[in-house]
């Protein structure tokens, strides 16, 4: 590589950092060079200039470069060696907008299979309505004060009853946390790491999108960490160093694998080894439709699994009510770490979802939302068959998308990405989930995440004809 160049590059996106106040230049020469770092203009790899020379082409002290490359090196942005000068570190992404970190949904379009929403016009609105006027007319003056930041108690017992029935969950209401979501959840489980001194969590690759953000909210950093076809591999989660792992086991987002018995109790038995906790995300548990759902890993081990879920899938993402169940050793900080976050869940809220719940609404709730999914996911499956012959369809037995990989006369991914997208059709591969190359199986083949539950089954007989159409007109 041409070393001015690296220098050339470096000296135009720095020039505005150095124009801040004396006493603040070198964080903005930090905050820069990080920048430009994360948003790829400087590409893993790149060599930067020697820190006496970035200094005499900024215009700055050398030392001010200096720390500034130890800075960064310590975060994992640049790597050093001993006479080997500086470079952008090998492992980290950019944050060029990938599929994942694009909107959500095309506006306007003719078709749209992108993963994680439910049916919204299935939200049973009467059912709602009723216990609604119940909490109303019921509800005693003093539970409208501040609430217990665990929750309700009787929303806490009632969550306990659901998730030991349903999902095999050994469920204490003590330690039961009422949280806004998985996402709340998710970061509650990060402070409370970060305050243990973790300062790193395995995920799932490829995995769900949010967990970078959520944990670097907490100041705790992601590690990546393959899944094949039984679950998270055991190898490099060893390797990694890390006591703490986010799992999907009973549905895996986005291959819909459920995890093997035996990776189940070699996850287990990890997690005993190393005094660690697996956080399991049971984002779309309750929805199996070829044989009775797969309990939940918290069942076999309910001191090392902190367990999650919500009504996103089941009601609606924007009720924002979910719950976190954690072992008894995490109880009283996360408990805590939930009190000075908000100081408790709205107790209106929770008194009507307890109502809810204990009236069966929720359970008729989940079987009418089964059988609409079921129907439509079979509507999915045939009209892949007709429209895209020789494709495989897989994660079928769960959940609310499948995976489909194409025939390689589809490919590349790139061009028929680019002709369904013109086309109005919104979708997503599977490579958009992965955090590195490893957590894409096939790099030949067009590996894409369908989500069906909100869409009719005529109109996903439309939008994979749409899609057929464009990827070979």
């Amino acid at each position: 590589m041409n070393r001015n160049a690296p220098a050339s590059a470096a000296w135009e996106l720095l020039l505005p950092a150095v124009s801040a106040p004396a006493r603040t230049r070198g964080r903005a020469l930090q905050t820069a060079l990080r920048e430009a770092v994360r948003s790829g203009r400087l590409a893993p790899g790149t060599r930067l200039p020697s820190s006496r020379d970035l200094a005499a082409d900024l215009g700055v002290s050398r030392g001010l470069v200096t720390q500034a490359y130890e800075q960064l090196t310590a975060e994992g942005y640049l790597r050093s060696g001993q006479g080997a000068g500086t470079w952008v570190g090998a492992a980290v992404r950019s944050a060029r907008p990938r599929a994942r970190d694009l909107a959500p949904r095309l506006p306007g379009a003719r078709a749209d299979f992108v993963p994680g929403t439910p049916d919204l016009s299935l939200f049973p609105r009467s059912a709602w309505a009723a216990a609604q006027r119940g909490v109303l007319a019921e509800l005693p003056h003093q539970e409208l004060g501040y609430p217990d930041p665990r929750g309700l108690p009787r929303l806490r017992t009632a969550l306990a009853e659901l998730l030991a029935r349903r999902r095999g969950v050994v469920a204490d209401p003590e330690r039961i946390v009422v949280v806004s979501g998985v996402a709340q959840a998710t970061t509650l489980l990060g402070f409370a790491l970060h305050a243990r001194g973790v300062r790193t969590v395995g995920v799932e690759d490829p995995g769900s999108p949010q967990h970078d953000a959520l944990y670097a909210s907490a100041g705790v950093t992601v590690v990546p960490l393959p899944v094949d076809g039984e679950g998270i591999t055991l190898e490099p989660l060893r390797a990694s160093g890390v006591r703490a792992v986010v799992t999907t086991p009973a549905h895996q987002f986005p291959t819909g694998i459920a995890y093997s018995a035996r990776r189940r109790a070699d996850l287990l038995d990890w997690a005993r080894d190393v005094d660690g906790i697996v956080l399991e995300d049971d984002y779309d548990g309750d929805f199996r439709y070829d044989r009775a759902p797969v309990g939940a890993l918290q069942g076999l081990d309910p001191d090392h699994v902190a367990y999650t879920g919500s009504v996103s899938k089941s009601l609606a993402p924007g009720l924002r009510l979910g719950w976190l169940l954690v072992p008894e050793s995490w109880a009283e900080e996360i408990i805590e770490r939930k009190r000075t976050m908000d100081l408790g869940h709205p107790a209106l809220d929770q008194a009507l979802f307890a109502c809810f719940l204990e009236r069966g609404d929720y359970d008729r709730q989940l079987r009418r939302c089964q059988r609409a999914y079921r129907d439509r996911r079979d509507a999915l499956t045939t009209a892949l068959t007709e429209h895209f012959p020789g494709s495989e369809v897989s994660g079928i037995a769960a959940g609310l998308h499948v995976i489909a990989t194409l025939p390689e006369r589809y490919g590349p991914e790139e061009r028929f990405l680019e002709h369904v997208t013109t086309a109005g059709v919104a979708v997503r591969p599977l490579s958009a989930y992965a955090h590195t190359r490893a957590g894409t199986a096939d790099g030949k083949k067009t590996r894409l995440v369908l989500g069906y539950a909100h869409v009719p089954p005529a109109r996903i007989h439309e939008g994979i004809r749409l899609m057929a159409e464009a990827a070979t007109g």
